[in-house]
């Protein structure tokens, strides 16, 4: 089978790191440092609400990298990712084929999309996972 009609949940991680939209960006940014990843889906009740990136939250608190920045430190302890997130972000299927999720990434120039069975998150695919999916299927030629 051709490496763009397999499926996204084969090659989705499973049981991503989420937060919720009353996370501050402080505690976001430390999620993703935590669990090494630069997206996180926002959940409320068990549905997906928004996903927030690591851009975001460094275009909203630009120095929040900077040790001496109080008043960075001081709003992304303040400010809640359901301020910034975007909502009803686009999303696969876990059915969708790879290249279904890589052409709604291109489309809506995303590098990441949730990928939700009805209304419940399931995973999330990368171009980290497609790529490491193009790279395996070239090691098999």
């Amino acid at each position: 089978m051709g490496t763009h009609r397999t499926q996204v949940q084969d090659w989705m991680t499973r049981e991503p790191t989420v937060a919720h939209p009353n996370t501050t960006l402080a505690e976001a940014y430390e999620l993703m440092g935590e669990f090494e990843v630069r997206r996180l889906p926002i959940m409320r009740d068990g549905e997906l609400q928004g996903i927030i990136t690591l851009s975001d939250i460094l275009r909203t608190i630009p120095t929040l990298l900077s040790e001496d920045d109080r008043e960075s430190r001081l709003l992304a302890a303040t400010r809640k990712a359901g301020e910034i997130m975007t909502w009803d972000p686009v999303t696969v299927d876990p059915e969708d084929t790879i290249q279904d999720a890589a052409e709604r990434m291109l489309e809506y120039q995303v590098s990441g999309l949730p990928v939700v069975d009805g209304t419940r998150l399931v995973g999330i695919i990368t171009e980290s996972d497609i790529f490491r999916l193009v790279v395996e299927s070239w090691s098999e030629d």
